[in-house]
């Protein structure tokens, strides 16, 4: 395996400023590829769908460059690809149509592991019809998502069970398979959110057993725009559809209009700059995926364990979670300061990071707002050893 920071880093001219970006659940910055994609499609001379002509015909072979690229992406069908102008958007979508064959007393499974933007669709979807709404616990020293649960949430009045392949606060990534083992005995649909995952995972649809997985490409570094992909693209004939056109056939059911072609032309760059991530990669783009995101998961794994051990010799330093699988993500608190007077202290010495002080999601499921929010970092595939000990340094000086 070739994963070369040096090289990565030369990819986005944004490090130029100076900061240390340790942002990375906000989305990674963007390569030059991509931005060059989108400015040169912004040029090109580029029409709606469906004319006989060069310009419409080059919008066509966007949307369908798009779609597989996506595919490649998940090991999934391109014929199975929605895409929209966001993942948070595209839940909401997703929900709005499954459940308008819900009734009420049917049953809904979040997890409190997960972000808003695979809770609140369901939620509302679930108060809309009067279906039950009942949540995966997260066991709150390590913050992992025991799969044993899910045995007794699944019932067969359960239609959707959503849960995250990682988690944007602390990292976690759930045993996705056990899950959907549970999941799948029943008629209920799996639904995955891989926005966090995607940039440092290799991801397999059929192997993690989702039924969709939804994905967000400002994640890594790629333009707003977000998909679902579907193991089953004839599910999507079997819902309600969105689209504008009284024509729409296949993915277009769930897309509500035209596209953003210079974006949808800088998401294809965007997968191949991941692709590309390990310049010892070969093959097709899919096997260059899996190469280039298994090099990636490595030198983050190990990134990620010296930041750990550096935290954990500053006695003045609590962790937040300590599950065994998980994306390079970590939350902590410091003693007697809080959450946002230490993102304050990082950004004096040049260090990029939040702080959840009004805490939702996992963070309220765990209290931190008692002791005044938890500081968020996540690493980018820039992210190297100098900045780890940039921060670790920043944080010693609050003793």
């Amino acid at each position: 395996m070739a994963f070369d920071v040096a090289r990565i880093r030369g990819l986005f001219p944004a490090l130029g400023d100076g900061w240390v970006h340790l942002d990375g659940t906000a989305g990674m910055q963007v390569p030059e590829q991509v931005a060059t994609a989108v400015s040169t499609a912004l040029r090109a001379p580029v029409s709606g769908p469906g004319g006989v002509f060069p310009a419409s015909q080059r919008s066509e072979a966007i949307v369908t460059a798009a779609r597989r690229a996506v595919a490649d992406l998940v090991g999934g069908d391109p014929a199975g690809v929605v895409i929209g102008p966001s993942s948070a958007v595209l839940l909401r979508r997703l929900a709005e149509a499954l459940s308008a064959s819900w009734m009420l007393g049917d049953e809904v499974v979040c997890s409190r592991l997960d972000e808003q933007m695979n809770i609140s669709p369901w939620k509302w979807a679930a108060q809309r019809v009067g279906a039950n709404l009942r949540w995966g616990e997260i066991d709150i020293e390590t913050c992992e998502l025991p799969t044993w649960q899910y045995e007794n949430l699944v019932t067969e009045r359960t239609k959707i069970v959503a849960v995250t392949a990682a988690s944007g606060s602390v990292g976690t990534r759930p045993d996705l398979p056990k899950i959907a083992d549970a999941v799948h005995k029943t008629d209920a649909k799996f639904v995955v959110d891989a926005s966090f995952a995607a940039p440092f995972v290799p991801l397999d649809i059929n192997a993690i057993g989702a039924d969709v997985l939804a994905l967000s490409a400002q994640s890594w570094g790629g333009p707003t725009i977000g998909a679902l992909v579907f193991a089953d693209p004839g599910l999507i004939e079997q819902l309600p559809t969105s689209a504008l056109s009284p024509g729409a056939q296949g993915p277009e059911r769930l897309e509500l209009g035209p596209h953003a072609y210079p974006s949808l032309a800088g998401l294809v760059a965007s997968i191949d700059y991941l692709a590309e991530l390990d310049d010892a990669a070969s093959g097709s783009r899919r096997e260059r995926l899996v190469t280039s995101l298994g090099s990636a998961k490595s030198y983050h794994a190990g990134l990620l364990a010296k930041l750990i051990t550096e935290l954990r010799s500053l006695r003045h330093v609590m962790l937040i979670g300590d599950a065994m699988r998980r994306i390079p993500v970590l939350a902590f608190t410091v003693a007697q300061t809080k959450a946002s007077e230490v993102v304050e202290h990082l950004a004096e010495h040049g260090l990029c990071a939040f702080a959840d002080d009004v805490p939702s999601g996992v963070f309220a499921a765990l209290g931190v707002g008692e002791v005044g929010g938890a500081v968020r970092v996540g690493f980018a595939h820039y992210t190297n050893s100098a900045e780890i000990n940039q921060l670790v340094d920043a944080l010693a000086d609050l003793r």
